[in-house]
């Protein structure tokens, strides 16, 4: 109830009055123009295979969007990962694929950040059974929603701008990156950086098909690899013989079942176990994993000193226990800067006589938008793409497509806003 009535008050705010300025009519015919050739754009997107593991897939998709940005006028740049700049995990790749950046310098002061990425999370092969296409009010295709139209959207963000001739702004970047589906190894530090050195960060994964949004929160991602070593025996000649490591385990998690924390938004959940290798033997290895969710950067140190000590409490001592604890996503923090940025985007949004939703409780999931805001105090928005649904589902990922002229409109009205110093 304290949730509710806390975004009830914040969204009030953030609505400000109820009267609206007139639209921008050129920046409405150019959203207009700009809506088919998007869709031409996002449909070559989709029609490439682009997992995050799919080294040719995205070789191929980056060279489109570099193309694509240097048309444009764009001062374009591939950057790959290397073994200083990854965080590596226990599922990271050996190769992880390269970003895109590209650099549009303009005749003001302001730096801003248009922040996608490429990857998808389904294995190649899939594309054959399910190619673009539009049906009714809808385009369907995989990874469409998450993020292909984050990257369409963003090329026809500059697109539009040029049209318009604007370039007011004193940097205009966008950073494209290949590995976001897997916690972002090999780009991390580099959003980190452009996020740091920009006044204004948007980021491009899509808005909710039932729910036209921004999020000024996400929720950190973070794991738990535990691992047992026993000793093992014959389970029906000699089990005392043995040190039973699904036992170990089985204690383990039953003292570390309670760790969430509703108040603070803290969730670790165990989700996968094995052990043993057959019905006879007491097994001599045995591991688990949990998810691990927060709001707030510095419940990761809390939850993980408690995760340690508790895994000192045994109850068998011959066995060995290892603890390993994966920081794989930061959650993004609401800050003033991103309240401030949010409100004039609805003030934006109201000129087209739609209404915004700013929410700032995290829904659950992550996004690269909390690395950008990592180490700086800076507007950091997420949710500026498309109205989507069913990111990470088989057969039913869509955009709607009555939300590309809104949402061309908003973003190049909101760079124009903060290029002039009237948001942020």
């Amino acid at each position: 109830m304290k949730i509710a009535l806390a975004c009830t008050a914040l969204a009030l705010a953030l609505a400000g009055p109820a009267h609206a300025q007139p639209a921008d009519t050129a920046v409405q015919r150019a959203a207009a123009s700009q809506k088919q050739p998007l869709l031409d754009t996002l449909k070559e997107f989709v029609s490439i295979e682009t997992g995050s593991r799919d080294a040719a897939g995205l070789t191929k998709a980056t060279e489109l969007l570099a193309s694509r940005l240097r048309a444009l006028g764009g001062q374009v740049e591939f950057v790959e990962p290397t073994d200083a700049t990854t965080y590596r995990m226990a599922d990271t790749p050996g190769k992880i694929g390269r970003m895109v950046k590209a650099s549009f310098r303009g005749t003001g002061s302001k730096r801003i950040l248009l922040l996608a990425h490429m990857d998808t999370v389904y294995p190649q092969g899939m594309l054959a059974r399910q190619p673009f296409r539009i049906d009714g009010d809808k385009a369907y295709g995989l990874g469409i929603a998450d993020d292909k139209q984050g990257v369409a959207l963003v090329v026809h963000i500059v697109a539009l701008l040029k049209q318009l001739n604007f370039n007011e702004y004193g940097e205009l970047t966008v950073l494209v990156n290949s590995d976001e589906e897997i916690s972002s190894p090999g780009s991390r530090e580099a959003i980190a950086a452009a996020g740091a050195a920009h006044d204004v960060t948007m980021s491009f994964e899509s808005s909710r098909a039932a729910s036209d949004k921004l999020s000024l929160a996400t929720a950190g991602i973070g794991s738990v690899q535990l691992k047992v070593e026993g000793k093992a025996s014959h389970a029906g000649l000699a089990p005392e013989q043995g040190v039973n490591a699904l036992y170990e385990l089985s204690h383990q998690l039953l003292q570390m079942r309670d760790l969430s924390d509703p108040q603070t938004g803290l969730k670790l959940n165990w989700t996968i176990s094995q052990a043993g290798t057959n019905r006879n033997v007491i097994p001599a290895q045995a591991t688990a994993e949990a998810d691990v969710r927060v709001l707030r950067v510095a419940d990761y140190d809390r939850i993980e000193a408690v995760v340690r000590e508790r895994a000192k409490k045994q109850l068998l001592p011959e066995s060995k226990v290892t603890v390993s604890f994966e920081r794989r996503r930061p959650p993004l923090e609401t800050s003033d800067a991103s309240r401030k940025l949010a409100a004039q985007a609805q003030a934006i949004y109201r000129e087209i006589g739609k209404d915004l939703v700013v929410d700032p409780v995290a829904e659950g999931g992550g996004t690269d938008a909390a690395f950008a805001a990592l180490k700086t105090k800076n507007a950091v928005v997420e949710r500026f793409g498309l109205q989507g649904f069913g990111a990470h589902s088989t057969d039913a990922e869509y955009i709607l497509l009555g939300s590309i002229e809104p949402r061309l409109y908003l973003a190049a009205r909101l760079i124009m806003d903060v290029s002039r110093g009237r948001a942020q």
